[in-house]
């Protein structure tokens, strides 16, 4: 008889990563989102043509919009979309209301840090609710990495 996936077997296909995100923002949390898309933009998204790192969200009219995430045209349609276009993403009311809530902090803001197909096909993007850093935090960080890169190579050493 099979069992069932549990959430850390299920397969989810990248699309597209914002690497510069955790670098440049600390993240506090993360919400997964659907997103509305036309069919050419999907058709483009199997094929691996988009970019979301200089893109970001905002709470608009009770609505919540992607902005300046890249799609790439999709050769074989008939109606082809545009680039650049908002789009509109899709959580519940409660989310929205948490999201608006956490934007409207000074110097909190919302950024995509990974777009995916989940396992039933569906385009999801996953927002971090950041704040940016500066650049002594950056440096922190990078320090911090080092530090655990070196204990690391000592540790396989002995």
């Amino acid at each position: 008889m099979a069992k069932k996936k549990t959430a850390e077997e299920k397969n989810y296909k990248v699309i597209a990563e914002n690497r510069r995100a955790r670098y440049d923002y600390a993240i506090e949390s993360d919400i997964e989102c659907g997103i509305v898309l036309m069919g050419s933009e999907v058709k483009s998204l199997r094929t691996g043509g988009s970019n979301i790192a200089e893109s970001y969200a905002s709470v608009d009219d009770s609505e919540l919009w992607l902005t300046n995430s890249y799609i790439a045209p999709y050769q074989q349609a008939m109606f082809p979309h545009e680039e650049r276009r908002k789009r509109k993403l899709l959580v519940s009311k409660r989310e929205l209301s948490k999201l608006w809530q956490a934007t409207g902090r000074e110097g909190m803001t919302l950024v995509p840090l990974v777009m995916y197909f989940n396992h039933k096909g569906q385009v999801k993007v996953k927002l971090g609710i950041a704040k940016g850093k500066k650049n002594h935090d950056k440096r922190a960080t990078d320090a911090k990495r080092d530090w655990q890169r070196q204990k690391s190579r000592l540790m396989r050493q002995n």
